[in-house]
């Protein structure tokens, strides 16, 4: 299954005004990476989002209808969020997840 190519297309709108933005396939899906650091993933057989936030939101971040932990390898990734497609139908919330995300990366060390 590829991933979502109209959602790729939100994102990038959604996106256009972030400085060195870059794509790349990743884990089956499509990442958009800020100044190097992965913000967000259009994931393929899980469908929906994977976005990276400040850890220290992360918990107060999942009381929000249609989010999750990111489970990998059986844990869930600390810093990470998976946001289900019907999170991400309306464009302004769409445009808040991929906001909250580049914010975050644009904090981490120059890669």
């Amino acid at each position: 299954m590829a991933y979502d190519e109209a959602l790729a297309d939100r994102i990038r709108d959604a996106m256009e005004t972030e400085p060195h933005l870059t794509e790349k396939r990743m884990f089956g899906g499509l990442a958009f990476l800020v100044d190097g650091h992965m913000a967000v993933v259009i994931l393929s057989k899980q469908q929906g989002l994977m976005i990276r936030v400040d850890p220290d939101e992360a918990d107060a971040l999942l009381a929000r209808d249609h989010v999750n932990p990111m489970i990998m390898s059986g844990k869930p990734a600390r810093g990470w969020l998976r946001i289900d497609p019907p999170g991400l139908v309306d464009d302004d919330d769409l445009g808040d997840w991929v906001d909250r995300a580049a914010a975050f990366v644009l904090t981490l060390p120059a890669k």
